[in-house]
């Protein structure tokens, strides 16, 4: 369903700032994977993400989803069989328009728009319920502004706008980075909870060794722009943060010494 072949992205080429964010990357993903991506700042996780979501091109190599290269497709195409939740919650809605014209426009990605009445009472029907499920009450209040709701509310809004029609492939970046931790721990359970229900193949970055853990059937591991561990099955169910920074050690020759990381 997803494979990233041999891809380089340098920045800055051939200047004092040159940088490798990802070194002959190579990974492949099975239909219904949901893969975790952790590593240190600079590691190459979220340059890995953009890469695939064609924010920019890459120097070479090539990606493939569902069998069709993607690999110099502009970023708004691919968006027709992409979904996607950013860290900053106020990313991937409109905050002056209202919830159901929010979720309109997702019902509506990938399709040519028209002068026809922009929602039926059907649509709305469906709406309030999908966001009934999420049981954090905005199934009544679907006209009210994105913007007036809470950080949590809205990763909550964007989860189910970027899933509304079950796209190829869920990029998760740090989605829950800026939410305190109640509100992130209902957000990942929230996230669990459609990827598994809508069967969605999942990438999702984070910087919490606890979380990268306990969720999703595999984890893979970045430093210096490379893949240095990828666990899944019972290797993943036994893992500890522990034995992840012992890995994480014995794959790259360093220590694990991320504040960020640890103080999660």
């Amino acid at each position: 369903m997803l494979d990233i072949v041999n891809v380089k992205k340098t920045f800055n080429q051939k200047t004092v700032n040159e940088r490798t964010a990802l070194d002959s990357v190579n990974l492949h993903l099975d239909e219904e994977d949901f893969v975790t991506v952790i590593g240190g700042n600079g590691a190459g996780k979220s340059t890995l993400l953009n890469a695939v979501a064609g924010v920019w091109p890459v120097d070479s190599g090539s990606i493939v989803i569902d069998g069709m290269d993607v690999t110099d497709m502009p970023e708004h195409r691919r968006a027709a069989v992409l979904g996607r939740v950013f860290q900053d919650p106020m990313m991937g809605t409109a905050a002056t328009m209202q919830i159901e014209e929010n979720l309109a426009l997702a019902a509506r990605r990938g399709q040519r728009r028209t002068l026809k009445s922009g929602i039926t009472r059907e649509e709305r029907d469906v709406y309030r319920s999908q966001l009934a499920e999420l049981g954090l009450g905005l199934e009544d209040r679907m006209t009210a502004k994105v913007g007036l709701l809470s950080g949590g509310q809205r990763q909550a809004l964007t989860l189910l706008m970027a899933t509304l029609k079950k796209p190829k492939l869920l990029l998760l970046d740090e989605h829950t980075a800026a939410l305190d931790p109640r509100t992130a721990a209902k957000v990942l359970e929230l996230s669990e909870k459609i990827i598994r229900e809508n069967r969605l193949m999942t990438l999702m970055v984070t910087h919490n060794m606890k979380d990268a853990i306990r969720y999703g059937n595999r984890l893979i591991m970045m430093n210096g722009g490379k893949i240095i561990l990828d666990v899944s099955g019972e290797e993943k169910k036994q893992l500890t943060i522990e034995r992840l920074m012992e890995a994480f050690a014995e794959a790259s020759g360093e220590s694990f010494v991320n504040d960020r990381m640890l103080l999660s």
